[in-house]
C-alpha cells in the first residue's frame, strides 16, 4: 500500500496518508480508460446541427414547367435536392451522441487514470485549504509552494467555495468537486491535489506517529451509466470496499 506525505499549503509536510490499492494501485486498463473517455466526450457534443429537407425549404408549390412537351426532363418541384435553393438530402438532424457506459466500467477508468497518476508520483495531497479571502495572489503562492507546473486538477470539498474563486481565473488550473471526479479530467492533469476531506480511497491517516481516523472511501463520477437492464443511470456515490 503506497502512501504519500500531507503537505500543509506553505508546502511543509505536515503527516501521511495511505493510498488504497483497490483505487490507487490498480494496474492501468488503457482500453476501457478509452472507451469510457471517448463516451464521455461524446456526451459533451451538443447535436443540435440542422439542415432543412425539401419539405421544410420555402417554395416549389408548382411544376416548374409541364411535363411533356418541353424536350427537358420531368420535374416536380424546384425544391428538389439536385435543384439550388432545394432541400437537403440526408443531411444532419438534432440527435444525442450519448454512450451507454456501464457503471463498474466508469469506475474502473477512473481509479486506472488515479493510479496512473499515483504511479507517477502526479498525486498531491494538502491537510486543508486555509484561504480566508478569494486571491488569485495567494493561489499562486500555494501552486509555487507545493511546486506543481502545467495543467493542474483541484478536488475540492463541498465547502471549498472560496478555493474556487481563487483559482478559477488561472487557466492552468481546473477546479472540480469530489462527486465530479471523472477519468477525462484527471488524465488530461499533470498533477491532481486533493485534501484530506476530498482524497478517495484513504484508508489511513498519520501525523508524526499518531493514527488518525479512517477516512470514507467513497468514489464519484459524474459520467452517465446503464445498469444491466439497459436503465440509463448517473453514478454517484459509488463506495469503494477497503
Amino acid at each position: 500500500m503506497a502512501s504519500v506525505d500531507v503537505r500543509s499549503q506553505g508546502g511543509n509536510v505536515v503527516g501521511s496518508v495511505d493510498l488504497a490499492d483497490d483505487v490507487f494501485g490498480l494496474e492501468p486498463n488503457v482500453p476501457v480508460m478509452h472507451q469510457v473517455v471517448t463516451a464521455q466526450l461524446a456526451a459533451r457534443r451538443a447535436g443540435s446541427q440542422s439542415t432543412r429537407t425539401r419539405s421544410e425549404v420555402a417554395g416549389g408549390g408548382a411544376k416548374p414547367w409541364r411535363q411533356k412537351g418541353t424536350g427537358r426532363a420531368r420535374q416536380g418541384s424546384n425544391r428538389a435536392p439536385h435543384w439550388r435553393g432545394g432541400g437537403v438530402a440526408l443531411g444532419p438532424k438534432p440527435r444525442s451522441f450519448a454512450q451507454k457506459t456501464p457503471k463498474k466500467m466508469v469506475r474502473l477508468a477512473l481509479c486506472s487514470a488515479l493510479s496512473d497518476r499515483a504511479a507517477d508520483g502526479k498525486v498531491v495531497v494538502l491537510d486543508e485549504w486555509a484561504f480566508e479571502t478569494p486571491k488569485t495572489k495567494d493561489a499562486l503562492a500555494v501552486l509555487d509552494a507545493l511546486d506543481v507546473t502545467g495543467k493542474v486538477l483541484l478536488v475540492l470539498g463541498e465547502n471549498d467555495e472560496v478555493v474556487w474563486r481563487s483559482f478559477r481565473n488561472l487557466g492552468s488550473v481546473h477546479c472540480l468537486f469530489a462527486r465530479e471526479l471523472n477519468a477525462y479530467d484527471v488524465l488530461v492533469a499533470d498533477f491532481v491535489v486533493f485534501t484530506r476531506e476530498s482524497l478517495p480511497g484513504a484508508v489511513g491517516e498519520q501525523s508524526g506517529d499518531q493514527p488518525g481516523d479512517e477516512t470514507p472511501v467513497v468514489l464519484e463520477s459524474k459520467d452517465t451509466a446503464t445498469d444491466d437492464d439497459g436503465s440509463e443511470d448517473t453514478v454517484s456515490g459509488v463506495e469503494a470496499d477497503v
